[in-house]
């Protein structure tokens, strides 16, 4: 299975990558050639842009596209076909046949040339930046391409973008950037400007239950089912069709607009999901920091067990750790939150659909009843007001408003219509 396999409905693309993979391994075999040539006092094979026609690789590449569009897992196929090391190629085969040990180790994270970048918090440091700036600086271990995954770029602080904007004027020659992130203007203009830049559309539904189906071995209706829902969203697609927890979650936000009748049913509304948010952020929590506190503990020398005493001039690490696993709560609180608006925001629009007479498919078809009650009971100008009420809040949300009270001013809104 070829590395563009993953890449779900982004055939444009794939294509385009495809293209500068090749150019890349051409110009990596033109090098490693020159220098056997030069070393036996015979000429290597001029490098590809040098052969004619204007190569397709570059040093720095940004992938954008909406939520689900699988920017970073476009971002990972490339990174594997640039390391890719199958002898077919010098037979005419492309690189990215995903089975051979440059292919399987990128997409496993395991490649010594492959730096995957992906946080948990809301956002990324001079300090973190800095250190891959210093790696960007180094020589493949392999031979090959050093390659730097920045799979949440929108999440660099303005000081990390000014560190970085530095590497990718003046690269390595070997080493390349692939950032992603929702829209460009979710990037530094000066970092933007200096890289090739992709666009990622949603995917057709019908791709992603194929994808449910094929990979995952998810029933063809529930994948159909799942995919519809999520709107051609690639992980929570697979994520709804393989976890109860969710399927009950997203159950629950449904019945939101049934219940905010009066200003009581609001705010019990809001709370309820609110405490729902965090009750996702607290069950990462008990997988993750456990492990995280007791391997940092056991690092560090501590005496045995959760209460043991630890070594003198370690208490900074142990309280760095926990600054860390508080900020990863308080995204995975936000990440929640702002799925379950997301949830809310293809309710009212299947609502607007029905009221209009499209020919659209409903996203939230189990849920029809409702719908058309609500359709019913309302007027389009409503519906849309209703839209924009719950986008206000994931706006506001962003701008650092205390969740509760966002959310509390959008089940008020709903209820005005």
């Amino acid at each position: 299975m070829a590395v563009w396999d993953d890449v779900v409905g982004q055939e444009r693309v794939t294509a385009q990558l495809a293209a500068a993979a090749r150019d890349a391994d051409a110009l990596v075999t033109a090098e490693a050639e020159g220098r056997a040539g030069a070393s036996q006092g015979r000429p290597g094979t001029p490098p590809a842009g040098e052969r004619g026609g204007a190569s397709q690789m570059t040093h720095a590449w940004l992938f954008t596209g909406p939520p689900g569009s699988g920017r970073a897992t476009a971002a990972r196929a490339f990174a594997a076909a640039l390391q890719c090391v199958s002898p077919d190629r010098a037979l005419g085969g492309a690189p990215g046949c995903g089975f051979c040990d440059g292919c399987h180790t990128t997409q496993v994270g395991t490649h010594a040339d492959v730096e995957i970048v992906r946080t948990d918090l809301l956002s990324i440091g001079v300090k973190e930046t800095r250190d891959l700036v210093r790696r960007s600086s180094l020589s493949p271990a392999g031979g090959r391409w050093q390659v730097i995954v920045l799979e949440d770029a929108d999440r660099l602080t303005e000081g990390a973008g000014n560190v970085l904007l530095k590497a990718v004027e003046e690269p390595a020659p070997r080493t390349v950037w692939l950032l992603c992130a929702p829209s460009i203007e979710d990037v530094l203009p000066t970092i933007r400007s200096r890289c090739r830049h992709l666009s990622l559309r949603t995917p057709p539904v019908a791709a992603v239950a194929d994808v449910l189906v094929r990979r995952d071995g998810i029933a063809p209706e529930a994948a159909d089912r799942a995919a519809r829902a999520t709107q051609g969203h690639i992980g929570r697609a697979r994520r709804l069709a393989t976890d109860e927890r969710a399927r009950a979650r997203r159950a629950a936000v449904l019945k939101l607009p049934l219940r905010v009748d009066d200003i009581g049913g609001c705010l019990k509304a809001a709370q309820e999901l609110i405490d729902a948010a965090g009750e996702d952020a607290k069950q990462v929590a008990e997988e993750v920091d456990t492990k995280e506190t007791e391997e940092l503990r056991a690092a560090l020398g501590a005496a045995a067990g959760t209460g043991g005493r630890l070594p003198r001039g370690t208490a900074g690490a142990m309280k760095e750790l926990q600054d860390k696993q508080k900020r990863r709560a308080t995204r995975t609180q936000r990440d929640s939150l702002d799925l379950a608006l997301v949830d809310l925001t293809g309710f009212y629009r299947d609502v607007l659909a029905l009221q209009m007479g499209a020919s659209v498919p409903l996203a939230n078809d189990e849920v029809r009843d409702s719908l058309e009650r609500i359709a019913a009971g309302s007027t389009p100008q409503r519906t849309l007001r209703r839209i924009e009420a719950v986008i206000a809040c994931r706006e506001a949300l962003d701008r650092n408003v205390a969740p509760l009270l966002a959310v509390e001013a959008m089940t008020a809104a709903l209820r005005a219509g």
